[in-house]
């Protein structure tokens, strides 16, 4: 397990090869190609803002809600994406796979940095709509002007790295296990799309963490391991005055992110040997 973890650095660059040639076939035969890259967060926002300012009842304890909404599900769309993407990815790739050469883990990587990277190119156009409201006064359902209520502190945004970082980490270990286990387990791909929906409203994407009013909705965040991230990034750009209020919460999970990657590698190099003859 150690020496073909260490290897890896060796096959950087097939691995931006693979990154690169996935975002292009993304795109392919698309009349706007790349630009979808930052078109899509931009309709996201745009959508969100439509229907939570005309089509619901307006947030009154969370404004802007849909900026709020975008800060923990850009990061959302990443990791579920990453994982949907990853468990298919040794059964699409499996004549890569068949190759003595190759190294298999290569191919839910790929998947995992190819929507990061996804993820990084919305983050100018989120940055892009947190400077908009932090300047333009927020007019309330009630026609009432109020003043900005998002605040941008530079030195919050030091925090970005580690949390995108944590993401990555923990993505990656999931990733691994998964695409390992669905090789033998097919009905996982199945199964995954439906937990990852659970998950996502088990998650204080479209809710504040600040609602849990019971001891036991409280534990069910508290053991969700995305709660630390969805927060970590909503109190980092649409509160950045808690900023430093999840930081223990953060590095915890960063540890907990660790022994899953190894946990996940150690996995997938177990079940290594068997994936060229089910493929």
């Amino acid at each position: 397990m150690w020496d073909n973890l260490a290897a890896l650095p060796r096959y950087r660059g097939l691995i931006q090869s693979l990154v690169a040639r996935e975002l292009k076939a993304r795109y392919r035969g698309s009349a706007l190609g790349m630009f979808w890259s930052f078109g899509n967060p931009i309709l996201l926002l745009t959508v969100y803002s439509i229907v939570f300012n005309y089509f619901q009842p307006p947030r009154t304890d969370i404004q802007p809600y849909a900026l709020f909404l975008c800060c923990g599900l850009l990061p959302w769309t990443w990791f579920a994406s990453s994982l949907n993407e990853s468990a298919n990815s040794l059964l699409a790739g499996g004549n890569l796979i068949k190759k003595v050469l190759f190294p298999a883990e290569i191919l839910p990587i790929v998947s995992v940095l190819a929507n990061m990277v996804q993820f990084l190119l919305a983050l100018p156009i989120l940055a892009g709509f947190l400077i908009y409201y932090a300047n333009v006064p927020i007019v309330g359902p009630d026609g009432v002007v109020s003043e900005p209520r998002v605040a941008l502190h530079a030195a919050e945004l030091v925090w970005l790295p580690l949390v995108v970082l944590i993401q990555l980490v923990l993505t990656t270990g999931l990733a691994l296990l998964l695409s390992a286990l669905t090789v033998h387990f097919r009905d996982i791909r199945d199964i995954l799309a439906n937990l990852l929906t659970l998950w996502f409203f088990a998650t204080p994407i479209i809710y504040s963490w600040r609602v849990a009013d019971s001891p036991n909705l409280k534990l069910m965040l508290d053991v969700n391991p995305f709660t630390h991230l969805a927060v970590s990034y909503q109190e980092i750009l649409f509160h950045p005055e808690n900023a430093f209020g999840h930081v223990w919460w953060l590095l915890a999970l960063g540890a907990a992110s660790i022994a899953i990657f190894f946990a996940g590698y150690w996995v997938f190099d177990r079940l290594r040997d068997s994936f060229a003859e089910v493929v």
